[in-house]
């Protein structure tokens, strides 16, 4: 089985005929539509004419931009040192500025179209992105000059962009000192990452500390890109006139504060049922003062769940044949295509991820395959991100960008599958291992989520006077910790580097990409709620969703399946059902240790 992706679907190489053309071709897209934007702003004429010119070439550009960055972030993810990557990454970049000026002309002449529904109303075309002209509309409040759209691009290839680069390479090519029988060895982060989950709590605690130790030799450097980052990002709302970061992240994201409330006040609520569940966890790893951070992922009990990769994708395609075969067949399409790039290795980025490459109807999957049962669900979880792009497949391109808080929930879904479809069939040792992986991703998706969106608020808020230090970066982060996990964690054993290597708080663009997480779970679980209502009609029911993320607003998305994300009621009884998998554990854990 192979286990290194193959990106030559999208193109043979850097030198190849197909991408040197597209790059050409990509040229003269831009000046197209530069000089159509030029003749098209001087009147009012051809109005109908003018709008479907704007989709069609649009769309064409949107396909051959994904598909040359596309291409040059997935070969820069698994080699951050890739020079030839890294050159038309930088091209690229300056390639997307000289377009701004004239999407911003075109953006605002559609803005200003007194009959827009009227028009939109003739034509078939404009009728099937009807919601993305209508937004076009509501952004364009936002907009500032052509010149000064323009001035902006321009910096952020030397500013934010920069700064992630930066920030990528830092961490990807970090070595980290560790004592392994008697001998210092140096690993790629992800390697020591990975140890956290392992059964020798020796191996845990060594690798914590290995870890907070390795990140003094980054750490300056890496705290300039967040503060260059979220300095631009400052910057950039008060010129375009957003009250903050996260009402531009909300609009962005399609979703209103009242979602985002309801949601944060039901998770804050339910803080002190997690803190119980690390209180018993530390209580069963034999510590005193709560859980320590390093021991958050530490099995709990003597089974063995250690799965091969053929193994994690033997019982994942299986099980995803539960809730329905176009899943089950996606996913082994995924993994027989060499969709998937598996393991761990020096120069490739942390984590895990999945690209949709809805050009040419694929997707592509990065992980950090470390054999514990937590990673069989990483394999499900990206799946499910791609299974969500499959069922975009039938929707024009402009129609198939959805926004963050959405694009978890297809991911979550599919873990909810494994899990359930793992205990089903557990030993009383395996189901008590897979009822508490169940609710430490949980507490990671709510409580470290909760912390990780007060860390973003509090930085955020310290940066409008100045940048931070590493020591104030850090003290930020521990206190957000203190406020979420309360005294579930031991104040001794925090983790006072986690904005490191974190990726989500270096994207410029997508800011606050924390709580679209906890959105995505939560959500996920009342899907799940209402799959196990009716199951026969449900996969067909849910499909429809996932098609039509990319052109509504959440809030119409929900309502589709009957569920209304304004209501508080709506959270609390998704976290009903984890408190409902906690009160199990409890039970199950009562007076056991480990």
């Amino acid at each position: 089985m192979d286990i290194n992706w193959s990106l030559e679907e999208i193109y043979k190489s850097f030198d190849c005929k197909e991408f040197k053309d597209d790059i050409k071709s990509f040229d003269e897209i831009i000046e197209n539509i530069n000089k159509w934007v030029d003749n098209s702003v001087v009147d009012r004429e051809n109005l109908l004419q003018k709008l479907e010119e704007y989709v069609k070439k649009f769309s064409e550009f949107e396909k051959l931009s994904n598909k040359l960055s596309m291409f040059t972030n997935l070969k820069l993810s698994v080699d951050t040192r890739d020079k030839t990557a890294l050159k038309y990454s930088d091209i690229l970049e300056k390639k997307l500025t000289y377009l701004v000026e004239s999407s911003t002309k075109i953006t605002r002449y559609i803005s200003q179209i007194a009959n827009l529904n009227d028009i939109i109303g003739k034509s078939e075309l404009l009728k099937e992105h009807e919601f993305i002209l209508k937004e076009i509309v509501e952004k364009s409040k936002y907009l500032l000059s052509d010149k000064e759209e323009k001035i902006i691009a321009n910096m952020q290839n030397t500013g934010s962009n920069a700064w992630l680069k930066l920030k990528d390479n830092l961490i990807s090519t970090l070595k980290v000192e560790i004592e392994e029988n008697g001998q210092v060895k140096e690993l790629p982060l992800t390697v020591v990452l990975n140890m956290a989950y392992d059964s020798d709590s020796s191996v845990r605690k060594k690798a914590y500390e290995a870890e907070i130790a390795s990140y003094v030799k980054v750490e300056e450097g890496v705290a300039s890109a967040l503060n260059g980052i979220k300095g631009e990002v400052l910057s950039i709302c008060d010129f375009r006139g957003y009250k903050s970061p996260l009402d531009m992240t909300l609009k962005d994201s399609r979703m209103d504060e009242e979602t985002l409330n309801a949601m944060l006040e039901a998770m804050k609520e339910n803080l002190p049922m997690f803190r119980e569940y690390l209180k018993r966890k530390a209580k069963m790893l034999g510590h005193k003062n709560g859980l320590p951070f390093y021991d958050l992922y530490a099995p709990v009990c003597n089974a063995e769940m250690k799965f091969t990769y053929e193994e994690a994708a033997e019982f994942v395609e299986k099980n995803f044949r539960t809730f329905s075969d176009h899943l089950g067949d996606f996913a082994k399409k995924a993994i027989d295509n060499k969709w998937i790039d598996v393991m761990p290795r020096e120069g490739k980025v942390g984590g895990a991820f999945c690209e949709n490459l809805h050009f040419i109807g694929e997707s592509r999957f990065l992980l950090n395959y470390g054999g514990n049962f937590g990673d069989v669900i990483t394999l499900a979880h990206e799946l499910g991100h791609g299974f969500h792009g499959e069922c975009l497949n039938d929707e024009t391109t402009l129609n198939s960008d959805y926004p963050m808080p959405i694009a978890e929930t297809a991911s979550t879904f599919c873990e909810t599958i494994i899990k359930k479809a793992a205990i089903k069939n557990a030993s009383k040792e395996e189901a008590l291992a897979i009822l508490e992986t169940e609710i430490c991703d949980c507490t990671q998706v709510i409580v470290d989520i909760y912390s990780r969106f007060l860390f973003e608020k509090s930085f955020f808020e310290a940066r409008k006077e100045s940048a931070l230090s590493v020591e104030e970066i850090k003290n930020l982060m521990l206190d957000t910790q203190r406020k979420a996990y309360g005294d579930g964690l031991d104040p001794s054993f925090l983790h006072p580097y986690m904005w490191t290597w974190k990726p989500h708080y270096y994207y410029a663009n997508s800011n606050y990409y924390n709580f679209p997480y906890a959105f995505g779970l939560l959500f996920a679980k009342g899907l799940y709620a209402e799959y196990l209502k009716n199951k026969t009609e449900f996969a067909d029911e849910y499909e429809k969703l996932l098609s039509i993320t990319g052109k509504n607003n959440i809030a119409d998305v929900t309502q589709t399946i009957g569920i209304d994300i304004h209501d508080k009621e709506f959270w609390r009884n998704s976290l009903k059902i984890i408190e409902e998998d906690i009160e199990e554990f409890m039970k199950l854990s009562e007076n056991k240790t480990f």
